[in-house]
């Protein structure tokens, strides 16, 4: 069902970077629920989704993250810690997973879906489109469209967020295990409730006014 626009407007003004969360306050796990599906329904390039969730909920590992986090205390008093990976490369069955997902998923057959196999082989496989070098950061960009679309879902579900990407991310891979396998971090986003006694959260937003940033032409 669709929003107002006052609706997204005042859950907009009412985020913000959280500085201090209160750690005793847990999610509810229907809010949870939904937040995770926020990730999974989250928009990426040509659909791959070349992402994975790591959701860090151990206090011992947030304990070791933090001092590779400026020591921010986000990092152990948040309700959830999530830690946005994106793959290092895109592989030939990384594309036909997609397409045997989307084929099982829509009721298609295979040929059906041929062209779209091979413009996706051309283009993020044999880099036709998107050069190898160039792989990693591009797959790390759409994680970041699936941040923004966890900390817009975050704010109508009135969940406090802290985007993060004060960490040192070789450090975060190798307390993860991630440094042979095929995802890196690339940003780090806390979830949870305001703590009382942020000051931040009543500060007025710094914005530049939308004539100044938006140009139609």
């Amino acid at each position: 069902m669709p929003i107002t626009p006052e609706t997204l407007e005042q859950a907009l003004h009412w985020r913000y970077a959280v500085k201090a969360f209160d750690p005793t306050r847990r999610i509810p796990a229907d809010t949870w629920a939904a937040l995770e599906q926020s990730l999974v329904l989250s928009p990426s390039s040509y659909g791959l989704q070349p992402w994975k969730f790591l959701v860090i909920r151990d206090q011992t590992l947030r304990q070791q993250l933090r001092p590779h986090s400026w020591d921010q205390s986000q990092i152990t008093d948040c309700a959830e810690l999530v830690v946005f990976l994106g793959r290092r490369t895109i592989e030939q069955a990384d594309v036909d997973t997609l397409i045997s997902t989307t084929c099982q998923t829509r009721g298609l057959a295979s040929e059906q879906l041929a062209f779209y196999a091979d413009l996706l082989r051309r283009n993020v496989v044999e880099h036709e489109q998107v050069p190898a070098a160039e792989i990693a950061g591009w797959n790390g960009r759409q994680v970041y469209i699936a941040l923004g679309t966890f900390m817009a879902a975050a704010a109508l579900l009135g969940v406090d967020t802290c985007p993060i990407e004060g960490f040192d991310p070789a450090a975060y891979d190798r307390i993860l295990g991630l440094e042979e396998g095929p995802y890196r971090s690339w940003v780090v986003c806390a979830a949870g409730y305001r703590a009382d006694d942020d000051k931040y959260a009543q500060l007025a937003k710094v914005r530049y006014p939308a004539s100044e940033l938006i140009e139609v032409r």
